[in-house]
């Protein structure tokens, strides 16, 4: 799996892998809890972006296909980037699951798999509003070009880093690279318009989150010709800590889950 994707609860014997992807500026450590959460329901799996944790040091992405090509490299027993599966593959089922902008890479991966003939069999996506809806600026210019003090005060409204670090002049040299590329890869993505996804998708979001509309996440129905559903849930933009067990369900119930573990 390389340098793109970390096994933290490793379940083999599940019918379907649940691939997830971090939002701005997170690392695949995010997904820790959901990971262990769900192990055996299906084999978690998480996106390590470039540039955090153990790969601190490397280049940020720029372009959202940039992260999509090398994660479907890095997949283990799926065919090449660009290689549709032969119809009698064995190839192992899989979910994606997203979160804020994860749900965009999440997406965008879909589309890919879609494409290439091996659709995943569900898609999560959390705290975003569908990509079709314009991106709504929170300020005057884009977030990736806001000085670093407004860049904090942002991070301190979506309540995704605890203040104590926020507040430490010794971490924010740490921190806040990540968040600005992550912003920069966002704001500067363009939404291709295309066919509905066909497999079902989950949508997930807080009643108050201070960037995401309910009815912008309701949207995501749009983007399938499958079944949706979507879930609101208390909270903020970081909802999903909060509400584990009932993030797990959703996911048993889903097809993803129903596919079961192999005896």
């Amino acid at each position: 799996m390389g340098d793109w994707i970390r096994s933290f609860h490793p379940a083999p014997a599940a019918g379907t892998r649940l691939l997830c992807f971090p939002h701005a500026g997170g690392s695949a450590s995010a997904y820790f809890a959901l990971s262990a959460a769900v192990t055996g329901t299906v084999d978690p799996m998480v996106v390590q972006y470039p540039g955090r944790q153990e790969r601190y040091g490397e280049p940020f992405a720029e372009r959202t296909d940039e992260i999509v090509d090398a994660v479907l490299a890095a997949l283990p027993g799926q065919a090449a980037v660009g290689t549709p599966a032969a119809p009698d593959s064995p190839t192992t089922p899989i979910a994606l699951f997203g979160h804020s902008m994860g749900a965009v890479l999440a997406f965008e991966t879909a589309r890919r798999m879609t494409a290439e003939g091996r659709p995943p069999v569900a898609l999560f996506v959390s705290g975003r509003e569908a990509p079709s809806l314009p991106w709504r600026p929170v300020a005057d210019r884009p977030v990736h070009e806001m000085c670093d003090p407004e860049l904090v005060e942002e991070m301190r409204k979506l309540s995704g880093t605890t203040n104590e670090l926020l507040s430490s002049p010794e971490l924010l040299p740490l921190i806040l690279p990540p968040v600005r590329a992550d912003y920069r890869l966002l704001e500067t993505h363009v939404h291709r318009t295309g066919p509905p996804l066909g497999c079902p998708v989950v949508a997930l979001t807080g009643d108050a989150d201070p960037r995401v509309e309910v009815e912008g996440v309701r949207a995501w129905e749009s983007e399938t010709s499958g079944d949706f559903s979507c879930h609101v849930l208390a909270g903020g933009h970081f909802f999903l800590d909060s509400h584990l067990p009932y993030v797990t369900k959703v996911i048993a119930s889903s097809p993803a889950g129903r596919s079961g573990a192999t005896p």
